[in-house]
C-alpha cells in the first residue's frame, strides 16, 4: 500500500504541476481553459470560477488535465436530434444547453436538436413542439454534458488557434517548463532536509550505516587518499578508482583503501565492497555542505545534474536504440515502490528526476507531445501564416500513433523484465 500511494503522489504531483503550466499561461495568452482537472475518470467534486474554468476533482488519482477551448479533440457534440434544455435569458439568448439528466432546470426550453454552430454564428436549432426552431445563443453560455459536466462553449475567437503565435508558443513550453522549476524546488528541499550537498570537490566522505567501509573500520570526516596504487582527490577519482579496481573482480577479493584520519594520520585498510546490480560499492558518500546558500545552489546543482544525466541517456537511446532504455508506469511503480521503502530522502530525489525527465520527454519534437507543438508553431512564425489545420491534424495523428504503439511496446517490455 505505500508503494502505491508513493506512486500515485509522485505521479498526480509532477503532472498536475505540468498542467498548470498549459492552464496558467493560457489564460494569460487570451485562450478560455474550460476544464482544470486532477484526476481522471468520473468526477467527485466541481467548482466554476468566474473565469468560466470549472475545477473538478476526479476519481482515479492519475494525474491530471486541462481542457482548452480548440486545443486537440476539445468538443462538445451534439448528435442530430437528441434531447436538450436549454436556459434563455431576459434578451432571448441561450444561456445553459443541458444534454444530461442531470442539473435540470424546470423553466428550461425542451428541444430536439437538429443543428448547431457553437462556434461562428453562435445558433442552435430544432423542435420545440414540433415547430423548428433558431435561437441565438449567448458568447458566454455554458453546455452540461452527458456526464453531467457543466462547461463554457467554445467560441472562435477564445480558442486556441486564435491566440498569438507567441501566446501559443509560451503556453506549449510552459508544461515542461513546469517541470523544471518543480525539479529544482525538489532538489532545493531534499538539500534541506537531509541537512546540505554533497561535496564532490574533495575526497572526505561520509559512512553508510552497515557498509563494507564501516564493517572495515572507515568513519565519517576520513579521506580516501588512494584505493590500491590510484590515487583519489574528489568523487569523480574515487568513483573511477574504484571502478578500475573491481571490473576483474571475483567473490571475496578485497581492495587495500589508504585514509587520512581526521588527526592527519594516514592509515591503508583492507576492504570487502559489497556487489550490488552488477556493480561494487565501499558504503560511503561525498560530505556535505551545511551553509543556506550551498543548500539552494545545491538544488539548482542537483537539478542540473539531473538533466544532463537524462540528456546523455537521451542521446545514447537516439544512437542505439533499446526498449531496455526505456521506462513506462510500470517501471516507475517500481523505483517508487523502491524509494518508499528507502524513505523521503528517496522520494524527494525521484521526484525531482522523474519532474525534470518529464519536462526534457514533452520537449522531444514529437507531433503528439509539447516539442511538437512547439515546432510547429516555430514554422508557422518563420511563414507568418497558419498551417494547413487539415495537415496539422494528420501530423499530430501520425504523433499520437507513434507514442501509443512505443509506450504499448515500453509497458509489455517492462512487465517481461519484472514478472518473467
Amino acid at each position: 500500500m505505500k508503494a502505491i500511494i508513493t506512486f500515485l503522489l509522485i505521479f498526480c504531483v509532477i503532472v498536475v504541476f505540468h498542467e498548470f503550466g498549459h492552464f496558467f499561461f493560457a489564460k494569460r495568452s487570451g485562450i478560455l481553459v474550460r476544464e482544470f482537472a486532477i484526476g481522471m475518470g468520473p468526477k467527485i467534486f466541481a467548482h466554476t470560477g468566474k473565469d468560466g474554468t470549472v475545477y473538478t476533482i476526479r476519481i482515479l488519482p492519475l494525474g491530471g488535465y486541462v481542457r482548452m477551448a480548440g486545443w486537440g479533440e476539445d468538443t462538445t457534440e451534439i448528435k442530430t436530434g437528441s434531447p436538450a434544455s436549454l436556459t434563455l435569458g431576459k434578451d432571448g439568448k441561450v444561456r445553459r444547453i443541458n444534454l444530461s439528466d442531470r442539473q435540470v432546470d424546470q423553466t428550461a426550453l425542451p428541444m430536439n436538436v437538429t443543428a448547431y454552430d457553437l462556434e461562428d454564428k453562435l445558433t442552435i436549432t430544432g423542435l420545440v413542439l414540433g415547430e423548428t426552431k433558431t435561437y441565438e445563443v449567448d458568447h458566454d453560455a455554458t453546455i452540461v454534458e452527458e456526464d453531467g459536466t457543466e462547461l463554457r462553449i467554445a467560441p472562435k475567437d477564445v480558442q486556441y488557434q486564435n491566440a498569438s503565435i507567441w501566446g501559443r508558443l509560451i503556453t506549449n513550453f510552459a508544461g515542461p517548463m513546469n517541470n523544471f522549476i518543480l525539479g529544482v524546488l525538489v532538489f532545493i528541499i531534499l538539500a534541506f532536509v537531509q541537512g546540505g550537498v554533497q561535496d564532490t570537490s574533495t575526497n572526505l566522505i561520509q559512512v553508510a550505516n552497515g557498509g563494507a567501509a564501516q564493517v572495515s573500520g572507515l568513519k565519517t570526516g576520513d579521506a580516501i587518499v588512494a584505493i590500491n596504487k590510484d590515487k583519489v582527490t574528489d568523487w569523480d577519482s574515487l568513483k573511477e578508482a574504484l571502478r578500475e579496481n573491481t571490473q576483474k573482480f571475483s567473490k571475496g577479493d578485497s581492495l587495500s583503501v589508504t585514509v587520512k584520519r581526521s588527526n592527519g594520520q594516514e592509515e591503508t585498510i583492507s576492504v570487502k565492497p559489497q556487489k550490488s546490480q552488477g556493480s561494487y560499492f565501499l558504503g560511503v558518500s561525498p560530505v556535505l555542505k551545511t551553509g543556506l546558500k550551498d543548500k539552494i545552489f545545491g538544488g539548482f546543482q542537483m537539478a542540473w545534474e539531473g538533466a544532463t544525466a537524462i540528456l546523455a541517456t537521451l542521446k545514447g537511446l537516439i544512437t542505439n536504440f533499446s526498449l531496455n532504455k526505456l521506462g513506462g508506469p510500470v517501471a516507475m511503480f517500481q523505483m517508487s515502490a523502491q524509494a518508499s521503502e528507502s524513505g523521503l530522502i528517496s522520494i524527494l530525489d525521484l521526484m525531482g528526476m522523474l519532474s525534470i525527465n518529464l519536462g526534457i520527454f514533452n520537449l522531444i519534437p514529437i507531433p503528439a507531445l509539447d516539442g511538437g507543438k512547439i515546432v510547429m508553431n516555430i514554422i508557422e512564425a518563420i511563414r507568418r501564416k497558419p498551417l494547413n489545420q487539415e495537415i496539422e491534424s494528420y501530423i499530430t495523428l501520425a504523433g499520437v500513433a507513434v507514442m501509443v504503439v512505443l509506450m504499448i511496446a515500453v509497458t509489455w517490455n517492462d512487465i517481461m523484465r519484472a514478472f518473467f
